[in-house]
C-alpha cells in the first residue's frame, strides 16, 4: 500500500498516544476525501497488531505482521458496505460483535476498520453503541468519518474525535509534481477544488478528467454572453452530474469573490476570464441565489433515489435562464468582454 509524505506526522502522533497509554480503543478519525486514511489505518493497524514492535514501527517479521502483509489477518476487521448497497445494514454491524467477542485468533490485538461511520444506518450504529463503549480487552475500533455531525451524538460521545488536517499547500504541490506534469496554475486550482486533499487533486488531473472541466468552463463562457443557459445541459447530464455542478458552484462563488476585490481567495485560478465575466453580467444577490439553487440541484441528485437528471437540470437550466435575462441589461455582456 502506497505510503504519503504529510501522513508521517500524524502516524507519530497517533503512534505515540498508544505507545504511552493514552490511545482510546474507539478512535473516530474526521478525514476529509482524498488524504489517503486508509493507509494510515492500515499502518496504524500493523503496529497495534504486530508481536513484536520496533519503536514506532511495526516489525514486518512476525507472523502477524505477514498475515496484514498479505492481506488476510483474521483479527483485522474491515467493515464495508456489500457491493451494490450504499449504506451497512444491522446484520453485518452484529456478526462482527459476535466475532470480536471472541478469543483473538492470533492472541494478540483484535482491530476494526469502518472506513465511512456515515453509512451506517441508525440501527447498525445503535447495535454497535455497547461495544464501542466497552470493547473486549485488546479490541480497537478505527472509525473514518467525512462529516462527523452526521452521525449520531450517541455514537460521537463514545469516541475519541481525531482530526487529520490537509497538508501545506507547497508540500501537496510538491507531491503532485512527483506524479504527473501539470502548470503550477492548474496544480493550485485542483487543489482547491479538492479542499487541499491531494488524491483527489490528483485525480482530478489526469489529462481525461481535466479535459471534462475545462470543457464545461469554455461552454460556460460562451452560453454567458449568449443568455443561453440550456444550452449547458449536454455538459452536466452526465453520472457524474454532481461533480460537474460542484465546479459549476466554485465559479459563481468565485464571482462573489471577484465583486468583493477578495480575488486572493477564488478556486479556479485558471478561469479568471469567466469568473470577471460572471462577477460582471449578475449581481451580487443573483449570484448567491444561482449557488443556493445550484447547491440544491445538486443534493437533490445525491439524495433522491430515481431522480429523472436531465428533467431536473434542465427545469434549473430555465430558472436560471429566466433569472439571469431578468436581471442584467444586456449591454453589461458586451462591456464585460472589454474588461
Amino acid at each position: 500500500m502506497s505510503w504519503y509524505p504529510w501522513l508521517s506526522g500524524p502516524y507519530r502522533q497517533l503512534i505515540g498516544q498508544y505507545q504511552t497509554g493514552r490511545g482510546h480503543h474507539s478512535l473516530l478519525m474526521h478525514v476529509a476525501a482524498g488524504m489517503g486514511d486508509d493507509a494510515l489505518v492500515y499502518g496504524l493497524s500493523r503496529w497495534l497488531l504486530c508481536q513484536h514492535k520496533e519503536g514506532e514501527k511495526s516489525c514486518g517479521k512476525c507472523h502477524s505482521c505477514q498475515l496484514m502483509i498479505a492481506g488476510n489477518h483474521p483479527d483485522w476487521h474491515t467493515l464495508l458496505p456489500e457491493k451494490g448497497k450504499n449504506s451497512l445494514g444491522i446484520d453485518p454491524v452484529r456478526q462482527l460483535i459476535e466475532t470480536l467477542y471472541n478469543y483473538s485468533q492470533q492472541g494478540g490485538a483484535k482491530v476494526v476498520w469502518i472506513p465511512q461511520m456515515e453509512l451506517l444506518t441508525e440501527a447498525a450504529a445503535n447495535a454497535l453503541l455497547k461495544t464501542l463503549e466497552e470493547p473486549p480487552s485488546g479490541t480497537y475500533f478505527l472509525l473514518g468519518c467525512r462529516e462527523p455531525s452526521a452521525l449520531l451524538a450517541t455514537i460521537r460521545s463514545r469516541c475519541f474525535y481525531w482530526h487529520l488536517p490537509v497538508p501545506e499547500e507547497a508540500l501537496s504541490v510538491q507531491w503532485i509534481n512527483r506524479q504527473l506534469s501539470a502548470d503550477s496554475v492548474a496544480i493550485k486550482t485542483a487543489l482547491r477544488l479538492a479542499n487541499g486533499a491531494p488524491l483527489s487533486a490528483l485525480e482530478l488531473l489526469q489529462p481525461e478528467r481535466w479535459k471534462q472541466r475545462v470543457a464545461l468552463c469554455q461552454q460556460l463562457y460562451t452560453q454567458c454572453q449568449q443568455q443561453d443557459m440550456l444550452s449547458l445541459l449536454p455538459q452536466l447530464n452526465h453520472d457524474d452530474a454532481a461533480d460537474r455542478l460542484y465546479w459549476l458552484a466554485t465559479l459563481l462563488l468565485d464571482a462573489i469573490k471577484w465583486q468583493q476585490q477578495a480575488r486572493h481567495f477564488i478556486i479556479n485560478h485558471d478561469q479568471q476570464p469567466l469568473v470577471r465575466l460572471l462577477a460582471s453580467t449578475q449581481s451580487n444577490a443573483s449570484l448567491q441565489q444561482s449557488v443556493n439553487a445550484w447547491m440544491h440541484c445538486r443534493q437533490q441528485l445525491l439524495s433522491i433515489v430515481g431522480v429523472n437528471r436531465e428533467l431536473l437540470l434542465t427545469e434549473q437550466l430555465l430558472e436560471w435562464e429566466q433569472m439571469l435575462r431578468g436581471s442584467v441589461p444586456s449591454s453589461f455582456f458586451s462591456s464585460s468582454l472589454t474588461r
